[in-house]
């Protein structure tokens, strides 16, 4: 029985120890290095809402609820650097929550405008049960997915965007829903001739009164 224990014992330290040394680095790689905090959880700061409907943005108990008519918040960034909020290269990544009857928007590749939908960069769709077939997981009007969401309303879920040079990477709960690259002769659709790669800030969308969406976990960190 001593020799048992003894060995039990080391056993136990030896668990111990590797659940010090590996966990807090597991935690760490979770979020990785280079990750920029984009929502404190407690106001807007960083964020500008054009002046259409700024109403439409309010952070209730830790989230980001959207909530009221067309409106868009656009990421500023550091208020000190005026190109802190300009990205090329980066990954994206949101926990966003629907309401039935909800749509809404994460722009990339965008720019501040008063008003109106934006018209600079891309636009990853975020959409379970609006009537608009273009659903979650979808580049909007470029590689869409089409009435089928890979999500459900009421429930959390991760949304990840990355950017490599001409490569677009969407991601819902880690599986990959668009794979797309811009081609070097690239077009754009008709009536959206700012449909392209450039670069730019970020921004979420109101998309009309009875799309209520909640977010949470907004942080960005830039590629090479």
């Amino acid at each position: 029985m001593p020799r048992f224990s003894l060995l039990l014992s080391c056993l136990v330290a030896v668990a111990l120890g590797l659940f010090i040394a590996v966990g807090p680095a597991a935690a760490a790689d979770d979020v990785g290095e280079g990750w920029i905090e984009m929502f404190n959880g407690r106001d807007l700061t960083g964020w500008q809402a054009n002046p259409e409907h700024p109403e439409s943005f309010r952070v209730e108990d830790g989230v980001l609820v959207v909530d009221g008519p067309r409106c868009h918040l656009f990421w500023v960034g550091d208020p000190d650097d005026p190109t802190d909020e300009q990205f090329t290269n980066f990954h994206w990544h949101a926990a966003v929550k629907t309401m039935p009857k909800a749509n809404s928007g994460l722009y990339f590749h965008t720019a501040y405008q008063e008003s109106g939908w934006p018209a600079k960069g891309y636009e990853a769709q975020v959409n379970q049960s609006h009537p608009d077939r273009k659903k979650t997981g979808g580049l909007y009007a470029i590689a869409d997915v089409l009435d089928e969401s890979p999500v459900a309303d009421g429930q959390w879920h991760d949304y990840d965007i990355i950017v490599d040079g001409r490569h677009i990477v969407l991601k819902i709960d880690g599986k990959v829903t668009t794979d797309w690259t811009e081609p070097d002769d690239w077009q754009p659709p008709a009536g959206m001739p700012g449909r392209k790669l450039s670069s730019g800030t970020f921004a979420i969308q109101a998309h009309d009164p009875d799309s209520v969406v909640h977010y949470k976990d907004l942080r960005v960190r830039r590629l090479p």
